[in-house]
């Protein structure tokens, strides 16, 4: 069965940082783009970062370019998200996600796994 659990999540301050970590079982992911995703409330889910099977190359939506940097250690299947300046727009659950392809993909609907989140809070 395949797996991915979210870690990492917490209350932090406006200008903190977290680094969220994702771990996935069930099978390898080495050759998979991995990706993170973010819903806040009455908002629908969007795009937050991606990762190429390589680690070498990366997409990320626009407000956090800059603030955030995703990386990946395959050897253990796992997927990172650091994530610095935090601001308050930046609340959300924050959902792993593994790709059908290699390649960083941005759109939701190349991702066939999904974990179950982790909640972010930013207060001011």
């Amino acid at each position: 069965q395949v797996q991915l659990v979210e870690s990492g999540g917490g209350l932090v301050q406006a200008g903190g940082s977290l680094r969220l970590s994702c771990v996935a079982s069930g099978r390898s992911f080495r050759t998979n783009a991995m990706g993170w995703f973010r819903q806040a409330p009455g908002k629908e889910r969007e795009f937050v970062a991606a990762i190429a099977w390589s680690g070498v190359s990366a997409n990320y939506l626009a407000s956090v370019e800059g603030r955030f940097t995703i990386s990946r250690d395959n050897a253990g299947n796992t997927v990172f998200l650091r994530m610095n300046s935090l601001k308050l727009e930046d609340t959300a659950v924050y959902y792993c996600a593994a790709a059908r392809g290699s390649q960083a993909t941005m759109s939701i609907t190349g991702y066939d796994y999904w974990g179950q989140g982790t909640q972010v809070s930013v207060s001011s």
